[in-house]
């Protein structure tokens, strides 16, 4: 089940599957599962550039960030550029692009229509022996008059040692519901980016 959530104070919305928890409010919350109580031992600061949604059942992650543009002027070519700055920011083994698609919304022009690229990145997590196998879902929405790149991403481990890995089933739901939260994503107030 989705739903849509205000980001950044109610300046772009998006549907996000209801069961995500922002990481922001896990941080401040008193833990009331073990489940809670994990993703607060795992929390890492969220800056005020980004939204950032956890699983509470999986590794999975989908974190909306506004950042300055890239160099490339072609789109795909900037959304290479994000993919490439994550995998070094994940200190990846190896990546590979799989595909690189501009996505419709129906916005009307209000908001940009996203590239999505999807690919995967072999990560070690935690200085474990072996590394993870995540699948990226990156979508990129340029703001040119702002000289910003607004980027979401999904990050869903398919293998890995700490048992977040998701099956192929899950990976399917958790695609289908980034597609939806691309294809609905909303700037509402280009003040955002001033």
């Amino acid at each position: 089940m989705s739903g849509s959530r205000e980001l950044f104070g109610g300046a772009i919305t998006a549907t996000l599957p209801v069961a995500l928890l922002d990481a922001s409010y896990v941080s401040s919350t008193k833990p009331t599962s073990s489940v809670l109580h994990d993703l607060r031992r795992n929390f890492r600061q969220v800056p005020d550039t980004q939204e950032v949604y956890l699983s509470p059942d999986s590794g999975i992650s989908i974190i909306v960030e506004v950042l300055e543009s890239v160099s490339a002027t072609d789109l795909r070519e900037a959304a290479g550029q994000h993919f490439d700055s994550l995998a070094h920011d994940n200190d990846a083994r190896s990546q590979s692009v799989i595909e690189t698609v501009e996505v419709p919304n129906d916005s009307n022009g209000a908001t940009p229509n996203p590239i999505v690229l999807y690919g995967t990145q072999s990560v070690q997590k935690f200085n474990t022996a072996t590394a993870d196998e995540v699948r990226i879902l990156l979508a990129l929405y340029r703001v040119p008059q702002k000289n910003v790149d607004l980027v979401m991403t999904m990050n869903a481990p398919m293998t890995g040692a700490d048992g977040d890995a998701v099956t192929e089933k899950e990976w399917g739901t958790a695609r289908d519901a980034f597609n939806t939260a691309a294809r609905s994503l909303r700037i509402v107030d280009y003040g955002l980016f001033a």
